[in-house]
Formats: C-alpha cells, sequence, structure tokens
C-alpha cells in the first residue's frame, strides 16, 4: 500500500467509528530517544576505495504526538506520529557517515488501558503503517548512484507498553516504551522442499530495521 493508501485507511477507520460510540479524547506531546540499527547490504559497495557491506541507522533524540479515541474506557484508537534525528553510517573496512536523516513513523494503533481510566493507567498497544526515511545531504564523494539517496518509505509494526499518570485535572504525563521494526528487504535462504508432493518454493530471509523508542510527555484528555 502506498503511503496516502495507509494514511487514508486509517483515518477513515476513525472517522466511521469514533462519533458513534467514543467515550473521550486523549492527546499527547512526547521526546526522547531511540536506539536504531541498521542492515546488511544485499551486496558490497566500494567508496573511495573502502568496501562497505552495511548501512546503519544511529541513534538519536525523537519527538512525536499521539491523538487516540477511547470507544470504552479500556479500548482506545490511536494515530502516533514519531520523528527520529539519525543519520547513515556505512560500514565495512572502515566505517563513514553518508548523510543525516530524519526517520518518521505514522502508525494507526490498538491500545488497551489495564484499568478504566484511573489516575495510575497501565496500558500497552500495537499498530500498523509505516516508516520514511528522509536522507539530507550527502557528506562523502564517490558514493555510487549519485550525489544524493533517495527518501523510502516501508510497511512497519510497532509495539509498546506504558503508563499514563493523571492527577486530579485532565493533563498528566505518558511514560513509554516502543519497538518498531521496519521491513526493508528479503533474500533468498534456501529451498524447502515438500517430502509428499515433491514441489519446492525458495525461502525468504526477510531483513529489518529495528527501533528501540523511550520517551515521556505530556498527555490531554478531553
Amino acid at each position: 500500500m502506498t503511503v496516502r493508501q495507509i494514511l487514508a485507511a486509517g483515518v477513515l477507520m476513525i472517522v466511521i467509528a469514533a462519533p458513534a460510540r467514543a467515550q473521550g479524547v486523549e492527546a499527547s506531546v512526547f521526546g526522547g530517544y531511540t536506539f536504531s540499527e541498521g542492515v546488511e547490504a544485499s551486496e558490497s559497495r566500494i567508496i573511495n576505495g573502502e568496501i562497505y557491506d552495511s548501512l546503519d541507522v544511529k541513534s538519536g533524540g525523537q519527538w512525536g504526538f499521539t491523538v487516540g479515541y477511547l470507544f470504552t474506557p479500556r479500548a482506545e484508537l490511536e494515530f502516533l506520529y514519531n520523528r527520529q534525528f539519525s543519520s547513515f553510517e556505512a560500514s565495512g573496512t572502515n566505517t563513514v557517515e553518508l548523510a543525516d536523516v530524519s526517520v518518521d513513523n505514522y502508525h494507526f494503533n490498538f491500545v488497551y488501558n489495564l484499568s478504566g481510566g484511573g489516575r495510575v493507567t497501565p496500558f500497552v498497544f500495537g499498530g500498523l503503517g509505516m516508516t520514511t526515511y528522509n536522507p539530507g545531504e550527502l557528506k562523502v564523494a564517490g558514493v555510487p548512484g549519485g550525489n544524493n539517496i533517495d527518501s523510502e518509505t516501508r510497511f512497519s509494526t510497532t509495539w509498546g507498553a506504558g503508563v499514563k499518570l493523571y492527577g486530579a485535572g485532565k493533563v498528566g504525563a505518558r511514560l513509554t516504551a516502543r519497538w518498531t521494526p521496519t521491513y526493508i528487504k528479503s533474500e533468498a535462504e534456501g529451498l524447502w522442499c515438500d517430502p509428499w508432493y515433491g514441489v519446492c518454493w525458495v525461502v525468504g530471509d526477510a531483513d529489518y530495521s529495528n527501533q528501540f523508542h523511550l520517551d515521556g510527555g505530556v498527555t490531554f484528555r478531553f
């Protein structure tokens, strides 16, 4: 699915379902830190005479926001946006920083609140969406393919848990830990053959770039 199709499907789902059953709205803004990893290259590249075989997404700071509709005191549908400030780093016989990059996550999450709207509300969530890599200007010459790196959007999921802490009013704190695996590519791992029918399939080995987010922020109830 394209970026627009994923966003349109999620927004349509919220618009259709929320007016009939929504018990309230929650929104939050947050900041924190993301621990990231890259992937092994399908084939080695030569840059300025050095051989490189992996592309890493460096860890860095992040910010984001959420908007969610509560259909019941425990069940919530949430849109999450997150931006990590990072850089691409190629490694092999040497290590070189290729370019700054922003990593944007767009996810529609189902959130389950473990208590129904109390002052201390632990929660868990999982969602589907996409991750977009937006590189800046290249910092080194001699990179195969030109002087820039194209932006890329890939399917991703996100999974996490946290706690919302409310005082007497409608403003509180939100603490979250989250894991976002982004599908990058698949490579042939070998063949699997059915012992009964003699039919064989190529077995793929999926490669993911993982982000591990730790963040805290302010949450609001309406």
